[in-house]
């Protein structure tokens, strides 16, 4: 019988293969998560055509009433209008229509010059919410990027609390850090990464499940409250639902209602809700901005639209749900200021230095001097190449994709988040041909070369170049266009470092064809399960029998089950490495495909089941037959 572990031992075990499972999607969690904490500067660099005006809320608001009014208002629900603060240079608006409704349709979202109230003309773009959203969803259909992303969250507190049990000396180790050491060397800057930020690791993480915990484990609320709507009134001061009554009557003007409200919660606003406009039982909910406290959850005050009467106000929650409110304002910093944010920002960098110096320390521990690598370890190491080095250029394609797509071309949203997925894959793809060094140098010059021509392109394009915002006092666009610059002078560092380290063996050419049929297999397993899920909910397509949706999802897991198979005959850590690796690049490829043709995957399996279906004799054939 097998004696048991040390409790160190068996933590570094836990530690290094939890890390390196989940340590790719962390990366990138982490990288896009930390662009987030500058979102509405993002999003004003993204949309150059707009100058900053400053108005005060109430303004914004009645400007939007007063548009809003004008193109018609008799078929919309709600109009949700989030106003302009020092960060966010116009005022957006969406509407929910009935669902009725037989007007012309018009766009879901408007975008609205604060001071006048008409919409700006300004390049369609998704801004820095696209960050923001791949931070926690992974570009996957809800929910299923957010379990993902869960998992991982989980994968990350787990070895945390194994690396700190594992590090005998954690804290002397803190202050060391040994230059051109090969493992000690990568060692130490992934001690010195994670003890430096660890407290903010610790609560990055954990802030970021209580968040979504309510998704992850929904049984409390579903045994206390009848429906969702119930405990979202209670857990988000949701105000109380007042059916419309049919009966016309205007809305008063909503800037007093909402100076009213600033001075009864004691800050400015930021959201304006409006419910059954024109309709007697209309109701103007005035939410308090977040800058003001760490509690992310903002109370709100109601009044009547037709009459100004005060309904209802929010707020008095237990210490539950404050508790939850301050753990989501800890993690997206709603709060902080500049000088704050960076301080996040920096310390976002650190978390993915930390994961990435830690899938590289994997590596470099299990590489033999005069050996050749084993497939486990030639994988990992080409991962590390496609994920470290070719994230960043995928970002930088982003940015650069919103310059270079003419400002009124349709569908340029899509087309620049096609754009960071395309240049991603590219990278990934390009580097199976040169060795792990060349590769690694490449990777960082092309992230470099792509993080300097911003500046240059953001000059050439727009009048809001480096030289012209730095003149004309225009803080947003110089120093973004600084950023930017620093990013390429760092990614131009690494580069540099790679090209001067002692040359590798000349054994390390990627042999692709071992894992190319577990990733295929892999990947038509995805698209059968996505399938599944589509016809699932999409009764649109006509494939609506359950039969039909247990037959993919058999067929998916037993595809899964041949591509682990194949992924060598013990069970071993090789084995999962081979299969998460082949499924990692399937999820690649399933996602780029998303992103850039969503149908792509369901037309092939819509048609095949239609012949199927054609060729299926039908039941009063059978019963001819029969006869």
């Amino acid at each position: 019988m097998t004696a048991a572990l040390p409790l160190r031992q068996s933590m570094a075990w836990i530690h290094g293969w939890l890390g390196l499972l989940a340590g790719w999607l962390l990366f990138a969690m982490f990288l896009t998560g930390t662009a987030s904490y500058f979102r509405p500067e993002i999003t004003q660099w993204m949309q150059p055509e707009i100058r900053a005006s400053t108005v005060s809320p109430a303004q914004a608001a009645q400007g939007a009433m007063t548009y809003l009014q004008r193109i018609g208002a008799g078929d919309d629900v709600q109009w949700f209008l989030y106003l302009p603060d020092a960060r966010s240079a116009v005022t957006r608006v969406f509407e929910q229509r009935s669902p009725t409704s037989t007007a012309p349709p018009r766009p879901a979202e408007l975008t609205l010059d604060p001071r006048s109230g008409e919409p700006v003309r300004a390049r369609e773009t998704r801004g820095g919410e696209h960050f923001y959203r791949f931070h926690f969803q992974l570009q996957l259909p809800y929910p299923w990027g957010r379990w993902l992303a869960g998992l991982c969250a989980m994968a990350m507190l787990a070895a945390i609390v194994s690396g700190v049990i594992t590090h005998k000396r954690i804290f002397a180790d803190f202050f060391t850090l040994r230059w051109n050491k090969g493992q000690r060397s990568w060692l130490d800057a992934h001690n010195v990464s994670a003890v430096l930020a660890l407290p903010y690791h610790a609560m990055i993480t954990y802030t970021g499940l209580i968040t979504l915990v309510a998704m992850y484990m929904p049984w409390p609320a579903m045994v206390n409250y009848k429906t969702p709507l119930d405990y979202g009134a209670v857990a988000f001061g949701i105000p109380t639902e007042r059916a419309a009554t049919g009966i016309a009557a205007p809305l008063l003007p909503i800037g007093p209602m909402i100076e009213k409200a600033e001075a009864v919660l004691g800050a400015p606003a930021t959201r304006v809700v409006v419910r059954h406009p024109n309709d007697r039982a209309a109701t103007v909910t005035v939410y308090r901005h977040a800058g003001v406290s760490i509690n992310a959850r903002l109370p709100s005050v109601t009044y009547s639209g037709s009459t100004g009467q005060l309904l209802e106000r929010s707020g008095g929650t237990g210490p539950a749900l404050m508790t939850a409110g301050v753990m989501l304002g800890l993690h997206v910093a709603s709060y902080a200021g500049t000088g704050l944010r960076w301080a996040y920002c920096l310390l976002g960098l650190t978390g993915a230095a930390m994961v990435g110096t830690g899938l590289l320390l994997w590596t470099t521990k299990r590489r033999r001097p005069g050996a050749a690598p084993f497939p486990g370890l030639t994988l990992v190491e080409r991962l590390n190449i496609a994920v470290i080095a070719g994230l960043p250029v995928g970002m930088a394609a982003y940015l650069l994709a919103n310059r270079v797509i003419p400002a009124d071309a349709a569908g340029r949203a899509d087309g620049e988040v096609a754009a960071m997925f395309w240049a991603w894959g590219a990278v990934a793809v390009m580097q199976l041909a040169r060795s792990p060094r060349r590769a690694w140098i490449e990777g960082f010059a092309i992230g470099a070369i792509a993080f300097a021509a911003i500046p240059v392109i953001n000059a050439v394009t727009t009048a809001r170049g480096l030289p012209a915002s730095l003149r004309g006092d225009d803080p947003v666009f110089a120093g973004f266009d600084l950023t930017m610059l620093a990013i390429a002078t760092v990614l131009a560092m690494a580069a540099w470092r790679v090209a001067h380290l002692r040359p590798a063996p000349r054994y390390d050419v990627l042999p692709v064809e071992w894992f190319m049929l577990e990733t295929i297999i892999v990947t038509l397993a995805g698209w059968m399960l996505l399938a599944a899920s589509a016809f699932r909910y999409r009764r649109d397509l006509g494939i609506t029998a359950p039969g039909t949706i247990r037959l993919l999802r058999i067929a998916a897991a037993a595809a899964l089950t041949l591509a682990f198979l194949r992924c060598g005959a013990p069970v071993s850590g090789e084995r999962v490495v081979r299969f998460l690796g082949g499924g990692s690049i399937a999820a690649v490829i399933m996602v780029g495909t998303l992103s850039v043709a969503p149908m792509l995957i369901l037309r092939p399996v819509v048609l095949i089941l239609g012949m199927a279906r054609a060729l299926r004799p039908s039941k009063d054939e059978h019963r001819t037959a029969s006869a």
